[in-house]
Formats: C-alpha cells, sequence, structure tokens
C-alpha cells in the first residue's frame, strides 16, 4: 500500500471492471454504500473529446459515520463523501482512496477525529482484502 498526505493506493492483480465490483463488495463489508459513480473516461470524451484508459470515481459513505461527523461539524459535508478511484494505467489497475483523517485535519474538532479515524481503519481494511 502505498500512502500520499491526501491518501491510500495500491496495484491489483483484477482486471478493471472486476476490480470496480471488488471495492464496492469490500467497502460495503465496512458499512460503506455507493451514493455516486462516475466514469471519468467517458465523461472526459463527451465533454472534450479526449481518449483516456478507464478511470471511475466511486463516492463512498458509511452513514452511521458520516452522521457522526455531519452532527460534529453541519458543512463537513463538504469533504464528503469518501471518494475511492480505480483506474487503468498503462495495463496495470490501481484502486486508491482518500484519508477520512483529512476531515480533521482541515476541521480541527477532537471528536471528529474520532469519527474519521474509525472510517480510514475500515477503509484500510477493504483495500487490504484487495488483492
Amino acid at each position: 500500500m502505498e500512502t500520499t498526505n491526501y491518501g491510500f493506493s495500491k496495484v491489483v492483480a483484477l482486471p478493471f471492471a472486476d476490480a470496480v465490483v471488488k471495492v464496492k463488495e469490500v467497502l460495503a463489508l465496512e458499512g460503506f454504500g455507493q451514493l455516486t459513480e462516475i466514469d471519468v473516461q467517458a465523461k472526459m470524451k463527451e465533454k472534450v473529446g479526449a481518449d483516456m484508459e478507464p478511470y471511475v470515481i466511486l463516492g463512498m459513505c458509511n452513514p452511521k459515520l458520516a452522521h457522526q461527523a455531519l452532527l460534529i461539524e453541519t458543512e463537513i459535508g463538504l469533504l464528503l463523501p469518501c471518494n475511492v478511484i480505480v483506474y487503468e494505467k498503462e495495463g496495470v489497475v490501481r484502486v486508491a482512496a482518500q484519508k477520512p483523517s483529512l476531515m480533521s485535519q482541515v476541521v480541527e474538532k477532537e471528536a471528529l477525529a474520532t469519527v474519521a479515524d474509525e472510517a480510514e481503519k475500515r477503509i484500510l481494511s477493504a483495500l487490504d482484502s484487495i488483492v
């Protein structure tokens, strides 16, 4: 697993379409549901005529944790949902997820850090289970 200051990512040994399905499955096991799905490849072709490799953004949400976060900070919705991307580049499929801890770095409230840490733990568990 690779880590940046804003996310986690890893190469997976699955074809792109299978990786998208697997990401949804493993996140569901951690209590996350899919709110949105953006086919970036199709949108770039449609909007600017650009060809690119497969790239999907999944807006994932754990309703219980999102509710707790909203009770702590009403405008935290600006940082929700947790985005997860699946993309293929030069034949390699990669899955990446934003770090929920970004929320508590931006909004400095201790109670929010607890919620973000729990979300991060669940997302990492899900990503770790994908091979």
